[in-house]
């Protein structure tokens, strides 16, 4: 018997046939998912290949959460494009303001382990946080996988990521994640599915563990993935899954190569602009001046970033001259976040906090910033131009990060604000 890989089981799931690294096949898809930077020309699309009714309509999302608050009357248009496609049976929408896919989908129980998730957007890999199998397509394939249920796709091969080791304080998931994206660079895990191993795993909260996921496809990756464990299990039971496929790797899979982290030596991470894989320890670029600081996005917009970035804020207040926006990922974390008092932290300490949206990460509205301005953002996206000013750079952090960079106005290891 073929010993695989978890990519290789959930793909061979997905066939009804054994396959292995580098076949090419035809697979089933459990769910399909675009946003309001997508799902327009996925719906165009759909119809010039002459459909009108999708394949299931429950297993269609629409996510309105790239344009929040709606910046103009042509997006408005294309947002209700999207609602009436919904309205005529053709899938589930979340309209503005209820989340950002990635947090949505794991959050409403759309993610089942064994499952195999696609989406118009490329950070689907988020999913794989559940055991899932969630990878980025664009909207062509998307619009056949409407219409089927099938996507064609080359079986990846598989990366181990092994974990090691004790997580010291002040650093984080996305410190490890990018650690990661710098270790690989961009690229340099094209097409590969990332499987996380190691004695540090299940330390890792689910939190942790959609940030870490989220960020891999900057190193290129088809996919990245956890083995099924108690963590998992525990998110999963109040959703009362009436069936559920956890997966793991074969002993003696075959692995196209190993990547070793040990979290012991490991310090707080920032990308330098314009790449993500310009990764570097923050005690490199500490005291560069900072004028906007954004906590959230898909990346680290959960309860327990905004808790964490709350408490370190909380009494010291922000600099002078930062401007500090606050993007919580779900309608769900917002009201947890405003019970908490979290939000009161921010509000009472300057900060500007936005509707649960995509927005100031990707320039799709409110948050872009100054020319000439530097942002550290909590985000996974440092390109030029990203936040919708090429005269802006933009460094990618943890949430203490960020928090630090607004206290102080430079970047700042949060260690040393005891």
């Amino acid at each position: 018997m073929v010993k695989k890989t978890i990519a290789e089981k959930i793909i061979s799931a997905h066939c009804s046939k054994p396959v292995s690294a580098g076949d090419t096949v035809v697979a089933s898809v459990d769910l399909a998912m675009a946003t309001d930077g997508s799902g327009p020309l996925t719906i165009q699309l759909f119809r010039e290949m002459g459909h009108s009714k999708v394949w299931d309509p429950e297993k269609v999302l629409m996510v309105l959460d790239h344009y929040v608050p709606c910046p103009n009357d042509k997006v408005a248009g294309l947002q209700d494009g999207m609602r009436s496609f919904c309205n005529d049976g053709n899938g589930v929408l979340f309209d503005l303001g209820e989340g950002i896919c990635h947090q949505l989908l794991p959050e409403k129980g759309y993610i089942r382990p064994g499952s195999l998730v696609v989406g118009a957007d490329s950070h689907s890999l988020t999913y794989g946080a559940l055991n899932a199998l969630g990878t980025g397509i664009g909207s062509s394939d998307l619009a056949a996988v409407m219409a089927t249920g099938k996507l064609w796709l080359r079986v990846p091969e598989s990366v181990k990521v092994i974990i090691n080791g004790q997580m010291p304080p002040h650093v984080t998931a996305k410190d490890i994640a990018l650690f990661i994206v710098g270790r690989f660079g961009a690229g340099g895990a094209n097409y590969r599915a990332l499987e996380f191993h190691g004695d540090a795993v299940p330390g890792l909260d689910m939190d942790d563990r959609m940030t870490l996921c989220n960020m891999m496809v900057e190193t290129g990756s088809k996919c990245s993935i956890m083995p099924f464990d108690p963590i998992i299990e525990t998110w999963a039971r109040p959703f009362k899954w009436k069936t559920m496929n956890p997966v793991y790797s074969d002993p003696g899979a075959v692995y196209a190569d190993t990547l070793e982290v040990n979290l012991d030596r490991l310090t707080p991470q920032i990308a330098k602009p314009h790449q993500v894989d310009r990764v570097t320890p923050i005690a490199e670029v500490e005291n560069i001046p900072i004028q906007m600081v954004v906590i959230g996005t898909c990346t680290n917009g959960r309860l327990k970033d905004l808790r964490s970035a709350a408490e370190l804020i909380d009494g010291r207040g922000k600099a002078p001259g930062v401007e500090l926006l606050i993007v919580p990922a779900s309608r769900k974390i917002y009201l947890e976040a405003s019970r908490e008092g979290i939000l009161d932290i921010f509000v009472r300490n300057g900060a500007l906090v936005l509707p649960p949206g995509c927005g100031p990460c990707c320039g799709s509205s409110a948050g872009i910033p100054g020319s000439g301005k530097s942002v550290l953002s909590t985000a996974n996206r440092n390109f030029l131009g990203r936040m919708g000013n090429v005269k802006s750079s933009i460094y990618l952090g943890s949430p203490l990060s960020a928090a630090a960079a607004a206290v102080t106005g430079k970047i700042t290891d949060s260690k040393n604000l005891n």
